[in-house]
């Protein structure tokens, strides 16, 4: 495991070396755990779940009618003999 020197405050460090002996464990064990569980609480609220995405995303298309849209650009994937590109090969 690699080393990593840190900087604390003189508070935070004193609270950190009580916690740590409080809990009986070492200060590094416990700046190890904390960092570990900031990292789970970071990456977690950083994945939305399916609802959450639906509802940050509802309304964004304000734009007519998605279906004329939709068959709009599928209309331009067909060349002059009414065959998609993928077709015509």
């Amino acid at each position: 495991m690699p080393r990593t020197i840190i900087n604390l405050m003189s508070d935070d460090k004193a609270w950190l070396d009580a916690e740590a002996k409080r809990r009986g464990q070492s200060m590094t064990s416990l700046v190890s755990e904390a960092v570990a569980e900031y990292r789970v609480r970071q990456l977690s609220a950083q994945s939305l779940d399916l609802a959450q995405s639906l509802k940050n995303t509802t309304g964004l298309w304000m734009q007519g009618d998605g279906l004329v849209w939709q068959e709009r650009l599928r209309g331009e994937w067909l060349n002059a003999d009414g065959l998609t590109t993928d077709e015509s090969s």
